[in-house]
């Protein structure tokens, strides 16, 4: 993790490289963005527990049904 002089240097690059009247933009869309994935993540819980009978895939569809069996 970088430290205090490392962090000024990257922001220093960072508005030389996308210049300072972009940059509230691209902060803006960096928010919509992490808006949009949590919203997201959420949902996908939220329809998990609804469920309640969604299994994680264990693999075992993938092996002859000889395997499965108990002999």
């Amino acid at each position: 993790m970088p430290g205090g002089p490392e962090l000024w240097i990257i922001v220093a690059l960072v508005v030389v490289l996308f210049g300072g009247s972009r940059l509230p933009k691209i902060a803006r869309n960096l928010g919509r963005a992490q808006g949009e994935l949590k919203k997201g993540l959420a949902e996908g819980n939220a329809d998990v527990n609804k469920d309640g009978d969604v299994v994680p895939d264990s693999g075992l569809a993938s092996l002859p049904p000889s395997l499965l069996t108990s002999a």
